[in-house]
């Protein structure tokens, strides 16, 4: 593998954010072990990176102040601090296009001079927002790469949790291949990374160059600490992490673990808040098990993490989530996952590591999850040996440094430095409706 001069695109890149802004400067950060890493972020994120600068080489500071200015001023007032929004991929739409834009006025000196060996975009994540540096770069000199791209994650029939929090304007989304620089995007690329079934089944007519690698991932240090097996005789100890909007289908979670919490067998932890908690408390009274259902609100990530190590079992029926970093880091915890199988969950989770099922109906999926549920309760050791499985396989896979290798290998690739990857596709993505 040849160490290259990486110019990665990463606009809201903050080692000191969440989300993506957390994930694109840990991806950045792990491929500076193997290679000359510029980020190009945007300017309020500079005073982070540069304090935590570790490996990457430079920083390569975009400066957009009266955009910033009106960014920073919309998603506060406008949009009153909620980045959960679809509506917000809409908005961002010209300010991903002016950022990429500035950043060719102040790299393409160094491009052409040979400064540079390949361009990689980690951010925007959404694929409906382009590129115009594919399209700059469309005659060289240097090839572009874009992604892990992920989102457009269908909207399930047949759930509530789904069609509480549809917006009007999501069967729109496909408009997006009119927009400037979309078609250019994808098509100039030198390889495209899909970073979830969803999207490598969209840019299936560019298969030559298109690989699946997971969106997410975990630092190695949340892996290094060894977790022993489950001696406890009592209760299951459940864990929920997230948001608790509809769509992340909390509701579903009691109601699959509430034989075991009524009968005493098991204790419930739910890690997160939002507008759902009134109605998920008074769900959890209904029941019949609020007494053994502990909702935490939101909590650090250190304390978060604390929670999972001490979890036996994360129940996450999300119905629609394209990449939840709560999966990878309860792998790592040695919480086992049972997550429904459409989507991230779906594409990260095999059944070495724990438990998908099917997006059927809501009452088959609260069946199913009841069954899994009973059976660890039951059979320590297969819980144990879950457990171990995963926390080996997220070492071995999912941590940062590990997706670096895999994208250093397509990195060369790109440069031809290297031969092609050969990466296993994703499973096609579906939906299995219950006659």
């Amino acid at each position: 593998m040849n160490q290259l001069r990486v110019l990665v695109l990463a606009p809201d890149a903050n080692p000191e954010g969440i989300c993506g802004a957390l994930l694109s400067y840990s991806q950045a950060e792990a491929l500076a072990q193997f290679h000359d890493v510029t980020v190009a972020i945007r300017s309020p994120g500079k005073e982070a990176v540069r304090r935590r600068q570790g490996r990457v080489q430079s920083v390569e500071v975009v400066g957009m102040p009266r955009l910033e200015r009106l960014y920073a001023w919309t998603i506060r007032r406008i949009f009153k601090n909620g980045y959960t929004s679809r509506a917000l991929t809409v908005f961002a739409y010209p300010f991903a296009v002016a950022f990429e834009w500035q950043a060719w006025r102040q790299m393409q000196d160094r491009i052409r001079a040979g400064g540079l060996d390949v361009v990689l975009r980690l951010l925007p994540v959404p694929a409906v927002l382009p590129s115009p540096f594919a399209f700059f770069l469309r005659k060289g000199p240097i090839p572009f790469v874009i992604g892990p791209v992920s989102g457009g994650l269908p909207w399930p029939p047949g759930f509530s949790q789904a069609a509480k929090q549809r917006e009007w304007f999501a069967h729109l989304r496909n408009l997006y291949r009119f927009m400037p620089f979309a078609r250019s995007t994808y098509r100039n690329a030198a390889a495209i990374i899909a970073g979830s079934s969803q999207t490598y089944g969209e840019f299936a007519s560019h298969r030559d160059k298109l690989f699946f690698l997971l969106e997410n991932g975990v630092s190695g240090s949340m892996c290094s600490e060894v977790r022993g097996t489950s001696e406890r005789d009592g209760q299951l100890e459940l864990i929920f992490v997230g948001g608790l909007v509809p769509v992340k289908g909390c509701d579903l979670a009691l109601r699959a673990a509430a034989p075991l919490l009524r009968n005493n067998s098991a204790r419930f932890t739910i890690v997160g808040d939002g507008p759902e908690r009134n109605r998920l408390e008074q769900l959890a009274t209904s029941l019949g098990i609020g007494s053994a259902v502990y909702f935490c609100g939101w909590l650090s990530h250190h304390e978060a993490q604390r929670k999972l190590r001490q979890a036996d079992v994360l129940v996450f029926p999300s119905v629609r989530d394209n990449s939840p970093a709560v999966v990878f880091e309860a792998l790592a915890a040695g919480a086992v996952p049972v997550v429904a199988d459409f989507g991230g969950p779906g594409d990260t989770v095999t059944p070495e590591i724990g438990f998908k099922v099917p997006l059927t109906t809501e009452d088959d999926v609260v069946s199913r999850m009841q069954e899994i549920l009973t059976s660890l309760a039951q059979d320590r050791e297969l819980l144990n040996r879950l457990r171990l499985q995963g926390m080996a396989y997220t070492r071995e896979n999912l941590t940062w440094d590990a997706k670096a290798r895999t994208l250093s290998t397509i990195l060369n690739w790109a440069v031809r430095h290297g031969p092609k990857p050969s990466l296993p596709p994703p499973k096609p993505l579906q939906i299995k409706p219950v006659s």
